[in-house]
């Protein structure tokens, strides 16, 4: 009866050393699994923080565009300005050209 109880006890013994393996390799498992998200949502908060940055660049490249058309509306609109009064004075010139023809007569 002790070598049937002994050998009972090595099998219990067994048995729970391996269960207590597999329980820390699962842990293990685990644990990277868990380290392999906290390194892949660092990186994603790496690539969040990049694209952030990248729109506040972008966010004053787009204002400062607004702005110098916003400029150059204004400077077409003086051209514009400018070519109709080159135009009235060109019809004013050509008046006064006939008037000077008519005049020659």
């Amino acid at each position: 009866m002790a070598s049937a109880s002994s050998s009972s006890a090595k099998n219990l013994f067994s048995d729970s050393k391996r269960r207590l393996a597999e329980r820390v390799a699962v842990n293990v498992n685990n644990a990277s699994s868990v380290a392999r998200q906290i390194v892949r949502g660092s990186k994603s908060n790496e690539i969040l923080m990049q694209a952030a940055k990248n729109f506040a660049y972008h966010e004053s490249t787009v204002d400062n565009s607004i702005q110098n058309l916003k400029k150059m509306e204004i400077i077409f609109q003086h051209l514009n300005y400018q070519y109709e009064a080159i135009e009235q004075a060109g019809e004013k010139l050509e008046y006064v050209e006939e008037q000077v023809k008519a005049m020659e007569r």
